[in-house]
């Protein structure tokens, strides 16, 4: 007896091919959302999904509003993967370049000479006159990096490590659009590594064999960190802090609306002491305005957020002749609005500096407080200043014209000498990393809820194609 046929056995061909393409489909079906979950699960994005907070400075882990893991992918492929494929064009793409330099080609040569501390990014870069900076240095200092920046062609590109506490990525992300906005076709392609956290990383005795290039908000003089104009200048919602232009200007008119014999004639502090800050702790020992001269406050920015920060709008805190900035965990950003009221600035002696502080000179700008014996120094500078009045006065108004002449203008200049400067050292050619996802001004708002949006969109510059950036002579 024979054995049946293999149809017989097995059904017919077609009923198995019909059956199997449902069952492939499934497979492959499968198959895709498995690879995309994995490409999403490693994609880290400016408000920080995926990524873990910088362990050099830990903060609680961020979460996130989307109601569940597919809300989250959905809102992962569109904003990083497809918002800039269909972004408009304007001012990257090589026909706008190209016409943006043609129009500039009549303005080449600036009339306006930039400010004398724009002499510190020579300072700042020389470590690497000698050697350049090769791709070697920027491996070693991935270590210390919060996210890679890479600039090619007018089109930027970031590759996230960590996260940034609060919105810190996004806005200095923000920040670098609006400069590639502003100077369309002239910032030269670069590549660089940023921290967004405070402290200075690279100390120059360790690292003096081999200085590593890394960006961040402030340096020290024992320390190769580069700084950057920091976040806050294009906004910082979770304070209530508009972008540079409108808080100047709002603070100005708040400084006009007491004369300088009219304001509380005693320095004034308010801020957050509890931030591992010795000279802040010390501080709050002065709080007595007839013993010490002083008013010291706390601010408590959870409170405030549910008051609506009436309480702590800047241009309500002008009240008072002399106003006190004292350093946080490093620097703070507080000190270009202390400097802004007109008041006496009484800078408590300063471990970190930002790129423009270099630029404030001591009894012209603001008034020096010892930070060895705090108390008795606030009280020593307040009766100096009453006892001379007209001379405070002037020392604070200087404060004020130095920040009103830090201009967004200024700002974007120093920030494309700075890595004008920077790429003339680069020995290689930048090249986005595999891993790095352009960013563009689209995917950005993507990402950012209703606040952080509206603070975005103010702080959103524009084209100045009729001069070309204040003319700077290292």
């Amino acid at each position: 007896m024979g054995l049946p046929p293999l149809r017989t056995l097995f059904g017919k061909p077609s009923h198995l091919f019909t059956c199997g393409i449902p069952f492939s489909l499934f497979i492959l079906t499968l198959l895709l959302i498995y690879k995309v979950d994995n490409l999403l699960s490693q994609t880290g994005t400016v408000v920080g999904h995926n990524l873990q907070p910088t362990p050099w400075h830990p903060f609680p882990p961020k979460t996130f509003n989307e109601q569940n893991r597919y809300a989250r992918a959905s809102k992962i492929i569109q904003c990083s993967y497809l918002t800039c494929s269909y972004a408009s064009p304007a001012y990257t793409d090589s026909t706008a370049i190209d016409e943006a330099q043609a129009h500039r080609t009549r303005f080449s040569e600036s009339t306006e000479i930039c400010p004398d501390f724009f002499r510190s990014i020579q300072r700042d870069l020389q470590p690497w006159a000698g050697s350049r900076i090769s791709l070697s240095h920027l491996a070693e200092a991935k270590s210390f990096a919060a996210f890679r920046v890479v600039i090619v062609d007018g089109k930027l590109y970031v590759d996230f490590y960590y996260a940034c506490v609060q919105s810190r990525a996004m806005f200095t992300v923000w920040g670098l659009l609006q400069l590639l906005r502003r100077y369309p076709g002239l910032v030269p392609d670069v590549d660089l590594m940023f921290d967004c956290m405070d402290k200075p990383n690279i100390n120059r005795t360790e690292h003096s064999s081999k200085p590593l290039p890394l960006f961040r908000y402030c340096t020290t003089k024992d320390h190769y960190d580069i700084p950057f104009p920091d976040w806050s200048f294009w906004g910082w919602p979770e304070t209530n802090l508009h972008s540079w232009g409108k808080e100047f200007q709002d603070i100005k008119e708040g400084s006009h609306a007491l004369s300088w014999n009219k304001r509380f004639g005693w320095a004034y502090w308010k801020g957050n002491p509890y931030v591992s800050s010795a000279v802040r702790t010390e501080l709050l020992k002065c709080n007595h305005s007839r013993k010490w001269g002083a008013q010291i406050m706390t601010q408590d920015w959870v409170e405030e957020s549910k008051a609506g920060y009436e309480q702590s709008k800047l241009s309500k805190q002008c009240k008072h002749r002399y106003k006190i900035y004292a350093e946080g965990y490093a620097w703070s950003v507080s000190l270009k609005y202390i400097l802004s009221c007109g008041s006496l600035a009484l800078i408590i002696s300063s471990q970190y500096e930002d790129f423009f502080s270099r630029g404030l000179i001591s009894k012209k700008n603001y008034w020096p407080v010892s930070s060895n014996d705090i108390c008795p120094s606030i009280k020593l500078a307040v009766d100096w200043a009453n006892a001379n009045s007209l001379e405070a006065e002037a020392i604070g108004r200087s404060g004020q014209e130095f920040m009103e002449s830090l201009s967004m203008d200024r700002i974007y200049d120093y920030m494309y000498h700075l890595i004008s400067g920077y790429s003339k050292l680069m020995d290689f050619e930048p090249v986005p990393p595999a891993s790095a996802r352009e960013i563009c001004l689209e995917s950005i708002l993507c990402f950012a809820d209703e606040k952080q949006r509206k603070f975005l969109e103010e702080s959103t510059a524009f084209p100045i194609l009729e001069r070309a950036p204040c003319k700077f002579n290292a």
